[in-house]
């Protein structure tokens, strides 16, 4: 017996989007065959979604809408008070725009309902897409017009969640170095924004948000989320309408206008992407990751290696032979992978100068970086290298030749951030001497991995004013990154800047994994590494082990229980390794040793949230492979008092049969493993255990 497709009209202007878990019902009508929210939820026949939408609108009263609530693409025009998904203005100032349905086509798994202004030569589509076995709906939006016109606003979905008793908004917030952390509040009346104006992502805000009735656990609950797939400024308006109904809008841009369309040209937002899980914030996150891992990532199947980064040993004073000696101790640990960061170009000794001259620095590299690639393969790891492409020092060559190559606004002053400016992509020269330094650097070497970051967002944007914040800066980047991948396949990317500054899927969609933070030190990583992992899987985030005292905060944490923190993600090691003693060396070997067993599990398997660092000082973690017969437990002691030892963390998710430690080979049936949990004898403050679980029958 053949499913039904995945995109369906049931009924003359009804639609349903079905995924594994969930329905998604729209249909025209509001008067004006706008398209209409009927129902986001459980999975429903035909019949019951014809019922839902054939529910009528509430009556309007005094000073409300009945179309606010409900409406999937609002303008700013007309009878409706919700803040718009779409607002334009044309060059007589008209705003209003009334848009009449021309064309309804659903091919199987994407719906295009097809508009035209009924003034105007100005047509929209609203694209609705199914990823096949995913519970994720992608929306955008495409706007084509045949005369000038004013993008004021053009988000890609207004996401209608269903009414309930009350509202819960989950978001990510932060700062530099306090990047990703989870954030539950009761959503007020009126509107909630969220947004960065940063130029990239930024850390203060991430484009995602989830939620719920206030009841919603990590393993029970109706809970819908959504986030927006882009890299630039970005907002999302979280709205808690009179009635009680919640709607959020997701799109580019902070500041209008978004666009100036000339005549004969087309404007498309990027994704947005909602999902609804009943299995509460767990399940949402398990489904985000799934999608993640096979719609997003370039090689979401593969296993990242475990690196190591020369930037806590050497600085910006690192030479041939400090990196030379490094890449012994490396991969004498069991490193996979040899990174080395800044200060190998022009004369950067220091943040204050040299950036923007990619040429080896000949005092330092005299033989240039053929020598150092060589011994890295020699080795047996793959060679990677820091860059920050986007920025230039104003005393670097690059900036003497070319003052104009930077974002300025003419006759003021040019505000210098970490002692540098960011070059202006939108200058075609700019593009192409950035990507043709990278495209030789990469032609020239065996370069397995480029660490990209970006330290400072845009200021001063100059001609480009408002537009800037909203699209150019990263549409451009795009371009550049997904020329580099396809004419150098073999090559992987982490995105960074100043840490998770710019994580997103629209950056996820182009690079292999990501910096969450700056910030390294465990007991911080923890609650950085909740928060990341509401939308973002293990595969995509790189974690650390670096030296104690940690540099941001001073404490001096075991080893282990930093290895264990940072095996929760792709391990890397950041540490000064000549001052590690034999016996930090041989914990290393074994700590790696380790990973390299369970990490599969770990990058590729279901995350289980067992016990919240913000809610417990005995945080734990699992995962499950995804072939059900694995699983990798993480267990900590956060600031623990009193030598109380750590209650057993229950695994109900495990499948029926009985598993083994497969390094200390005790035995646990299933129903015990639920029922009283795995205890792992923690008691000391800053006390961990990773325990490798296998089913045995």
């Amino acid at each position: 017996m053949s499913l039904p497709p995945a995109v369906s009209e049931v009924a003359p202007g009804v639609w349903v989007l079905r995924t594994p878990n969930s329905a998604y019902v729209l249909n025209l009508g509001g008067g004006e065959d706008v398209p209409l929210a009927a129902h986001w939820g459980a999975p429903v026949d035909d019949e019951a979604a014809i019922a839902l939408a054939a529910v009528p609108l509430a009556p309007a009263r005094g000073w409300e809408s009945r179309l606010d609530g409900r409406e999937e693409y609002p303008s700013d025009t007309g009878l409706r008070f919700t803040e718009p998904a779409l607002a334009l203005r044309f060059p007589d100032d008209s705003r209003t725009v009334r848009w009449v349905l021309d064309t309804a086509e659903a091919d199987g798994s994407h719906l295009r309902l097809r508009y035209r202004e009924q003034t105007r030569p100005l047509r929209l589509t609203l694209h609705y897409r199914v990823p096949p076995g995913h519970d994720v709906i992608e929306r955008w939006a495409e706007l084509a017009t045949e005369v000038p016109v004013e993008v004021l606003r053009a988000d890609s979905a207004a996401w209608c969640v269903p009414a309930r008793e009350g509202a819960r908004l989950s978001s990510l917030h932060g700062r530099w170095g306090a990047d990703s952390r989870l954030q539950r509040t009761e959503l007020p009346a009126g509107t909630v924004r969220l947004g960065s104006r940063r130029t990239t992502t930024s850390p203060m805000h991430n484009p995602w948000v989830a939620l719920d009735d206030g009841s919603a656990t990590e393993t029970h609950g109706e809970v819908w989320t959504a986030t927006l797939a882009w890299s630039g400024t970005w907002r999302i308006d979280v709205q808690r309408l009179p009635d009680g109904r919640v709607v959020a809008n997701a799109g580019a841009g902070h500041e209008a206008p978004l666009a100036r369309l000339a005549a004969g040209t087309t404007h498309t937002t990027p994704k947005s992407l909602g999902l609804f899980s009943a299995g509460g914030l767990g399940g949402a996150s398990r489904a985000w990751h799934d999608y993640v891992r096979a719609e997003i990532l370039p090689h979401g199947d593969e296993v990242r290696p475990v690196l190591y980064n020369s930037w806590e040993a050497t600085g910006f004073l690192l030479d041939e032979a400090n990196q030379l000696a490094l890449a012994e101790q490396a991969a004498a640990l069991g490193c996979e992978l040899f990174v080395m960061d800044d200060g190998w170009f022009g004369t950067r000794v220091a943040d204050n100068a040299g950036l923007g001259d990619w040429l080896p620095n000949s005092e330092r590299f005299p033989n240039g970086l053929g020598p150092l690639v060589a011994r890295v393969r020699e080795l047996g790891m793959g060679f990677g290298i820091w860059v920050e492409p986007e920025a230039v020092n104003p005393d670097s060559d690059l900036y003497r030749a070319h003052p104009d190559w930077v974002y300025a606004s003419p006759g003021y002053p040019r505000h210098e951030l970490r002692n540098q400016l960011v070059l202006d992509l939108g200058k075609p020269e700019v593009a192409a001497w950035l990507h043709g330094w990278l495209d030789t650097l990469l032609t020239e070497h065996d370069i397995a991995f480029i660490k990209w970051d970006m330290n400072r967002p845009v200021t001063d944007p100059g001609p480009y004013g408002d537009v800037l914040w909203s699209t150019r800066h990263a549409e451009n980047l795009y371009a550049i990154l997904d020329r580099l991948r396809r004419d150098h396949p073999g090559v992987r990317f982490e995105s960074c800047a100043s840490g998770g500054g710019r994580v997103d899927l629209g950056i996820l969609a182009r690079t292999d994994q990501v910096w969450p933070s700056d910030n390294t030190d465990a007991s911080d990583r923890l609650h950085i590494q909740e928060g990341f992992s509401q939308l973002y899987p293990a595969r995509a985030m790189t974690a650390w082990v670096t030296d104690a005292p940690n540099f941001l905060t001073g404490n001096r944490l075991p080893l282990r229980y930093r290895f264990h923190v940072a095996m929760a993600g792709v391990l890397g090691i950041g540490g000064d390794l000549p001052k590690w003693t034999l016996e930090e060396q041989q914990a290393a070997i074994a700590l790696i040793g380790q990973y390299k067993r369970i990490r599969k599990v770990v990058q590729h398997g279901r995350l289980f949230r067992l016990r919240s660092p913000r809610e417990s000082d005995a945080p734990a973690l699992a995962y499950l492979s995804a072939t059900g017969d694995e699983a990798a437990v993480f267990q900590f002691l956060d600031g623990r008092r009193f030598g109380a030892p750590a209650p057993p963390v229950r695994l109900p998710f495990l499948p029926a049969g009985t598993w083994e430690d497969a390094d200390t080979g005790t035995r646990y049936p299933a129903p015990f493993l639920a029922a009283h949990g795995l205890d792992a004898g923690l008691f000391r403050t800053y006390d961990s255990a990773v325990t490798h679980l296998k089913k045995i029958s």
